[in-house]
């Protein structure tokens, strides 16, 4: 029997030098590609430091930015301004007329802008020619920063609970019912991109002030916050598309009919995200409890929506925990 001839392929070193060479150079190009190009991970820094895409205005544009955004304030913050009032000896004292200071009551500032106008004021005819978006006394000495039973600066801490709790992005939508002057608000519109907040409010007075005192005040007109006017849990100027990653209610169900809540919650659930997006609620449920346990979760069940449980958080400045009960869409 004739042996078979073992056949086979003969790579001469030349080549096989060239074929390393060439996938080292392949190699080296991919590596470097996917080096540079920028982490789309969701954020996962335990300080609440996230990287993201802010709005920021640069000659007169709103143009966007990566940044790194941090929420709450850390350990090391406090510690840094505790050792700045420690470092210059500084301590509390009574608020008394003093050189170049004169305090003054709310009501007394407005007694004053009424009757002397400020320092420097133009008068007659030219009164009325230098001010864009002329704002009246009452708003500019901030008698409604007085309207909530609490601290201005609770506002501050409702946000970063609920930024944090819902993870949000400067991308993300949220909803506000009844957001008022904007005390949370304005924290949000600041951090989100332009239009991406809206509230529904009733209160004219509210929304006077936030629009002819906090937007302008803050500098924040070119965030386009859409505020509307209304009541009645109607949603539909707020448009058929829009999906919200956070909805939220601070103190508002408490003064509605349970039946209006109910409503209102039907009409949110197809504007809420699936899954991922949150609705919180403040201070209580009644508009469930009321029903009983059961029936509550039945009641929640039957409009695609899933209790998640009741947190709390704490203020940074003053005295006062808030308690609010979290909700999501628990069917596409």
């Amino acid at each position: 029997m004739a042996s078979s001839s073992q056949k086979g392929v003969v790579i001469t070193i030349p080549v096989l030098v060239l074929s390393v060479s060439a996938a080292a150079i392949f190699l080296f190009f991919l590596l470097s590609s996917l080096s540079s190009s920028p982490c789309t991970c969701p954020p996962s820094t335990p300080d609440s430091t996230f990287t993201t895409t802010a709005a920021v205005v640069t000659g007169g544009k709103v143009v966007e930015e990566v940044v790194d955004r941090r929420i709450s304030v850390s350990r090391d913050d406090i510690e840094w301004v505790k050792d700045q009032i420690r470092a210059n000896g500084l301590h509390m004292q009574d608020n008394v007329l003093r050189k170049g200071i004169n305090p003054r009551t709310r009501a007394q500032q407005l007694e004053d802008l009424n009757n002397f106008k400020g320092i420097s004021h133009y008068e007659g005819s030219e009164a009325n020619n230098h001010t864009a978006l002329p704002c009246p006394g009452e708003l500019l000495v901030e008698e409604h920063h007085s309207n909530y039973g609490e601290p201005w600066a609770g506002g501050r801490d409702v946000f970063e609970f609920l930024a944090e709790s819902s993870r949000l992005t400067a991308n993300s939508r949220v909803l506000e019912i009844g957001c008022g002057t904007l005390r949370v608000g304005l924290h949000f519109i600041r951090y989100l991109k332009p239009e991406h907040f809206h509230c529904l409010e009733r209160d004219e007075l509210s929304l006077m002030a936030a629009f002819r005192y906090e937007l302008p005040s803050q500098g924040l007109l070119h965030k386009r916050p859409l505020i509307v006017c209304g009541e009645d849990m109607d949603f539909a100027k707020f448009g058929s598309d829009v999906m919200y990653d956070l909805i939220y209610a601070s103190a508002v169900f408490l003064h509605m009919p349970d039946k209006l809540v109910w409503v209102g919650l039907e009409r949110l659930v197809s504007r809420l995200k699936p899954y991922d997006g949150r609705i919180f609620v403040s201070h209580n449920i009644k508009f469930c409890s009321r029903l009983g346990g059961d029936e509550c979760t039945k009641r929640l069940g039957s409009l695609g929506l899933e209790y998640l449980g009741k947190h709390s958080h704490d203020s940074l400045l003053f005295n006062h925990y808030e308690i609010w009960f979290e909700f999501r869409r628990s069917k596409a």
